[in-house]
């Protein structure tokens, strides 16, 4: 009878230690709230970021206007940029063509 329940104990106690219990089975409340916040402040981080670029680009630009009386310089004209071998179906300029942005690539008569 000894003998049987020697190796009855060696079995639950072989099965017992197969088993492993991680404190980090599942994510906790505190993980599921700390990834919610990053993912709600990363729009409004980008945002920010982004206003400062664009002020800080425009105030260039009117730098450079100011040196140059108000005009921002020519810019040079190379063989590779603006090439058009035929308009677009909507006409000589991109789709979104912006006047204060892009060249104007209207053919001059």
């Amino acid at each position: 009878m000894s003998r049987q329940l020697s190796v009855l104990s060696t079995t639950a106690r072989a099965i017992r230690l197969s088993t492993r219990r991680y404190a980090t089975a599942v994510e906790g409340n505190y993980f599921v709230e700390r990834k919610a916040v990053k993912e709600h402040a990363e729009p409004f981080v980008c945002i920010a970021w982004v206003r400062n670029v664009e002020a800080e680009h425009a105030s260039h630009i009117h730098h450079i206007k100011e040196e140059n009386g108000g005009v921002l310089p020519e810019v040079p004209e190379y063989d590779y940029m603006n090439k058009r071998e035929k308009p677009f179906p909507w006409g000589y300029n991109t789709l979104f063509f912006n006047p204060h942005a892009n060249k104007d690539m209207t053919p001059s008569e």
